[in-house]
């Protein structure tokens, strides 16, 4: 027999909670500081060197603002200070107090507040969104500089008809070095396009990148998959356009790490030593391979033996940093090309190279071994993490079987990215690279587990708890 009570098992049924505005102007500011910062020469092709420093400027400003006021509202006892991403910290403090012993003090300064800029704004996003907020914000970001960068291209090919340069700037009569352009207008002439950041590589890797989220959402269920799909070829028909022999190296080892991690994630952690080894094997006879293929493998990615000029880079970029070898000649990165220990120094298609396209080459010349091993901590720990971030099963007690979230994959894939990027480029101590270093080595420490635990049920923001985002069963408690 039936028999009523007040104190039903099931909630009575309510609406779900709305985001408070607080919240939406937040994460709105967080896609505009990562549309700024993944696209940042973009802004310095648009507004110059003066507008893109104002614009860096604002940006910090109000992360530094937003940022103060999470940390308050939360209480500075409560907040993770322990889990900040100290080993990449004390390599910003390292290339600040550089500027004592640099040979370029002022570029020292100038770019040394380049690098707080960008990592006040990643610790920012890392504190105030969440796990699935965080893969919204890239994707709405990387939307915006896919879409503008198609836009733009068309613009050029099909009404300006002919190339554009930075700043909108008349085009000069006579013959003009094509690297000086913004855009060079080759969308349909078989050529590589640059997008709206006016670099081919730099536009491979953001196709590169938007590939990877667009997949783990889609994998996550998440509405509108449909525009997914949309999106995920527009990436594609960029990526082929831009051309990048870095990126599509960069997309074999991303498909070896995502293979490794899914077998690793269908075998207990204490057998999987076995499979560790095997993993090592593999890595060991592919390097092997490709360095005995070395000219058969750079015939197909389309590059010659001196791999367009690199060695000749590294070759004086070594000369310059092994005369100091221990603290560097200080820090610069990006290098300023005005000034006079980079202006002329290395010069490619009549251009001051700005860095030493390779991460940990660029590392050694201004901060020395010392640098490097601050830096290589940084990574690995970021790599290490990434890995048992993704392969272990979420867990926070007795119940081992719970599902994992497609998400956990997303540091893992974007730092296997960066990390074959700094072997032909120096951007993943700059900017992006930057940027998503500190962002994901912050969230992963902070928060472990995703959509677990006070920070991801509640913003610091202030915004109302998401259902979605709460254990299965969980309640929702205060917050004390």
């Amino acid at each position: 027999m039936a028999v009523y009570t007040k104190h039903p098992v099931a909630a009575r049924p309510a609406p779900p909670p709305r985001e408070a505005t607080r919240h939406l102007l937040v994460r709105g500011f967080s896609v505009l500081a990562l549309v700024c910062l993944l696209a940042h020469t973009a802004v310095y092709n648009l507004l110059g060197t003066a507008g893109a420093a104002i614009v860096l400027a604002v940006l910090s400003t109000v992360a530094v603002g937003i940022w103060v006021t999470a940390i308050v509202r939360r209480r500075p006892t409560r907040f993770p200070w322990r889990r900040l991403p100290w080993a990449a910290l004390v390599y910003a403090a390292l290339a600040l107090l550089s500027v004592l012993w640099s040979r370029w003090p002022g570029a020292t300064l100038l770019t040394w507040s380049l690098l707080a800029a960008i990592t006040v704004c990643a610790l920012l996003i890392a504190t105030v969104l969440t796990w699935q907020e965080i893969a919204r914000a890239l994707s709405t970001a990387l939307k915006i500089i896919l879409g503008l960068s198609l836009l733009i291209e068309l613009a050029v090919a099909l009404v300006l008809r002919h190339p554009l340069l930075p700043n909108f700037a008349d085009v000069p009569e006579g013959r003009i070095d094509p690297h000086l352009y913004w855009v060079r207008g080759n969308l349909f002439d078989g050529g590589r396009i640059q997008g709206i950041v006016g670099n081919a590589h730099t536009l491979s890797m953001m196709c590169l990148f938007a590939l990877i989220v667009f997949a783990v959402l889609y994998v996550t269920q998440v509405r509108r998959r449909s525009m997914l799909i949309v999106w995920s070829a527009l990436a594609m028909l960029l990526l082929v356009k831009a051309a990048s022999a870095t990126v599509y190296l960069s997309i074999a080892v991303i498909a070896a790490v995502l293979v490794a991690a899914l077998l690793a994630r269908a075998v207990a952690p204490g057998r999987r030593g076995v499979l560790y080894l095997v993993f090592a094997g593999v890595a060991v006879a592919g390097g092997a391979a490709a360095l005995l293929l070395r000219e058969r493998v750079l015939a197909l990615l389309g590059k010659d033996s001196d791999l367009t000029g690199r060695i000749e880079i590294w070759q004086a970029v070594w000369e310059r940093a092994i005369t100091r070898p221990a603290f560097g000649n200080g820090f610069s990165s990006p290098w300023v090309p005005w000034d006079p220990a980079f202006h002329g120094w290395i010069m490619d298609h009549g251009l001051t190279v700005f860095h030493a396209h390779d991460m940990w080459l660029d590392v050694f010349l201004q901060l020395g071994a010392v640098g490097v091993a601050v830096m290589a901590i940084a990574w690995l720990a970021l790599l290490w993490r990434a890995w048992f971030f993704a392969v272990d099963r979420p867990r926070w007690d007795l119940d081992a079987d719970r599902p994992y979230s497609p998400l956990s994959l997303l540091p893992l894939l974007l730092t296997a990215a960066l990390l074959v990027e700094g072997l032909a480029e120096s951007a993943p101590i700059m900017l992006w690279g930057w940027l998503l270093l500190i962002l994901l080595s912050f969230k992963m420490k902070a928060v472990p587990l995703i959509g677990v635990g006070l920070s991801e049920r509640t913003p610091l923001s202030g915004a109302g708890r998401s259902a979605s985002s709460r254990p299965a069963g969980a309640r929702a408690t205060k917050p004390s």
